[in-house]
């Protein structure tokens, strides 16, 4: 006798694989993937390799605008890639509808330093206040 079929009480009965089960376990597969997802620190600029730090805060993301400077020294607002007269342009109108609003450098770590110093230059002359530089977690053993 194969083993497809079972014997209970005299009568035999035949071995099926239930499929609810199977459904449960996907969508709680699914929705554990979408929530971790979700809980991501996600960043408003433009995806690049960011340098490590031990001090690092988390970002908040009301009333922030995140300028990106690429490894060839380009700049981006959010996630569009701008010109140096654009940028002056946004800094300022962010400043008009944010005053108390903060800038976030997100540079490559393999960036010029003197692209960042321009990003902090030409904040400070906006009058923003407040400028941060968005880093990676650093192992505590390095």
């Amino acid at each position: 006798m194969a083993g497809s079929s079972i014997q209970v009480g005299g009568t035999k009965k035949k071995a099926r694989i239930e499929i609810i089960p199977l459904i449960d376990v996907i969508f709680f597969l699914l929705a554990t993937f979408v929530l971790f997802t979700l809980s991501l620190n996600k960043t408003e600029g433009v995806k690049v390799l960011l340098p490590q730090s031990l001090t690092g805060e988390a970002r908040k993301t009301d009333g922030t605008a995140t300028v990106t400077v690429t490894e060839e020294g380009t700049l981006a607002w959010n996630k569009d890639f701008i010109n140096l007269d654009e940028f002056l342009t946004r800094l300022k109108m962010f400043h008009l509808q944010n005053p108390t609003g903060e800038i976030l450098i997100n540079g490559d770590e393999r960036a010029l330093f003197n692209s960042a110093v321009y990003v902090f230059d030409e904040a400070r002359k906006a009058g923003i206040e407040t400028v941060k530089i968005e880093t990676t977690v650093r192992a505590g053993g390095r």
